[in-house]
Formats: C-alpha cells, sequence, structure tokens
C-alpha cells in the first residue's frame, strides 16, 4: 500500500537531494597539495614567526640558524619554485604568498633580505625580496615565486642553478660597497646563446655593424658543455639598455637585459 506523505514533507526531502547533488559536484581540494614543478616543500608552522626571525628552527628534524646579518652573503646552487598550491596561504613571516610578486624563500637569509638570483644556465638575472622559508628538498638553495621563475626562466624546467647575492634589505638603502657595485656596473642585452664560436662572432659581428660596437661574445660551461653568449652592449644605465632593447627585440625575441 503505498503512503501520502504531506505536501512540506516531500518539498522539504526534494530540497535535500537537490543540496546532496550539489555538494557531490564540488571539486574537493587537498588539504596540503605539493607544487607540480619545482617539487618544492614549506613547513610555515616550523618556520619562524615575524618576531623570531632570528630564531633556529627545526623542519624533517634538521635544525636551521637564521643569519643575523646578510652582508656579503653569496650562493651557489639549484632553485625551485612554488605557486598556486601555496596562492594565498601565509609565508614563514606572516604575509600572504602571492606567486605574482617578486619574492623568494630561504632557509637562513634574514627574512627582508634582497637578493639578486642569476640564473647560471642563461645569464639572466632577478631582483627578489626574501619573505618565506625553504626549500626544504635536497639540497636546493632558494625557491623562487611564480613570477620570479618565469622572469628568471625555470619555468619550463623546473629547477636551475643559480647564483644567490644579497645585496640590501628592503626598505633600506644598500651598503655602501654594493651600491658602488651596482652604480658601476655596465649592462647588456644577451641576444642568443650558441654551441659554436664561430657562429656566435658572426652575430656579434651583425651587432657591431648595428652601431652596438661594445658587444661580445662569453663562453660559459653548463653541464660540462660549452655555449658562446652574444650580447650587445654596454650600456651605461638601465634606461639605455631598455631602449637598446626596444630596438633589438623584434629581431631578437629571446633578448633580455642583464647586468655585468
Amino acid at each position: 500500500m503505498a503512503h501520502r506523505y504531506p505536501r512540506t514533507v516531500l518539498t522539504c526531502l526534494a530540497l535535500v537531494a537537490v543540496m546532496l547533488l550539489a555538494a557531490c559536484g564540488k571539486e574537493r581540494v587537498p588539504s596540503s597539495p605539493l607544487p607540480k614543478s619545482g617539487g618544492s616543500y614549506h613547513s610555515h608552522k616550523a618556520g619562524p614567526s615575524p618576531k623570531a626571525t632570528f630564531r633556529p628552527y627545526t623542519v624533517n628534524g634538521v635544525r636551521y640558524y637564521p643569519l643575523k646579518s646578510a652582508d656579503g652573503f653569496t650562493q651557489k646552487g639549484r632553485a625551485s619554485w612554488y605557486g598556486k598550491p601555496f596562492h594565498g596561504r601565509k609565508t614563514s613571516n606572516g604575509e600572504v604568498y602571492n606567486m605574482y610578486n617578486m619574492t623568494c624563500a630561504h632557509k637562513i637569509l634574514p627574512m627582508n633580505t634582497v637578493v639578486r638570483v642569476t640564473n647560471r644556465s642563461n645569464g639572466k638575472s632577478a631582483v627578489l625580496r626574501v619573505n618565506d622559508r625553504g626549500p626544504f628538498v635536497g639540497t636546493r638553495v632558494i625557491d623562487l615565486s611564480y613570477a620570479a621563475a618565469k622572469s628568471l626562466g625555470v619555468i619550463g624546467p623546473g629547477t636551475a642553478p643559480v647564483k644567490v647575492e644579497a645585496i640590501g634589505m628592503a626598505g633600506h638603502p644598500p651598503s655602501r660597497s654594493i651600491a658602488r657595485e651596482v652604480a658601476g656596473a655596465p649592462y647588456y642585452i644577451q641576444v642568443g646563446a650558441f654551441t659554436e664560436w664561430g657562429n656566435a662572432e658572426h652575430a656579434r659581428e651583425a651587432l657591431v655593424r648595428q652601431g652596438f660596437r661594445q658587444s661580445r661574445v662569453r663562453r660559459a660551461e653548463v653541464d660540462g658543455r660549452s655555449f658562446y653568449r652574444v650580447q650587445a652592449g654596454r650600456f651605461d644605465g638601465m634606461d639605455r639598455a631598455r631602449r637598446a632593447h626596444a630596438l633589438l627585440k623584434s629581431r631578437y625575441p629571446q633578448s633580455f637585459v642583464l647586468r655585468d
């Protein structure tokens, strides 16, 4: 015998069914996703709070001792990057991570240290600010934001050999030695890299004919293989380099400005 329910009961049952179906259709977000590209790992709970920037901390059983000063700090090693899985989360110094800002994570540099990171495989460099701790994977020395990794050409390969140089603190002028170095450093525009010196020399001569008389070829070793980088120049300021780059990038779309 069929049971008859009041219309109000049937309406409530229908609403519950609709809500259950809607919930099943939502995408589930992993509780602690890891980035696919750089394979970085950040442990914000273990990292220091803004009030304890220099206090030692432990991650995965390893004790880290942040430096009290970054003066003269340089380091070579491998860089990775981290993006969407951490976008919007808090960094180790309490800020909200924005993958489109030029920031980075380092295990021991003081928070707000300004560093120049140079990709040793392509010569690209960028100035970044430390606002996070990491990477805690293998022997990697620095973790780049998405924007920083893109500017340095690290997005595709996921990691790259880099040189890290501390050049100051955010909100403070750089030291006198660094200020002299930056003020006197010339700029160049790298237009290409060749495996044959003869091809690189032909490209340099073409630049000279275009009026870039101080263009040069620089040899570099990457994973035991020689590359010859052709660089147009020289330019005594970023503004002059950018104006020249605007003229060259239509012919050399992969070109970029670098500082010597």
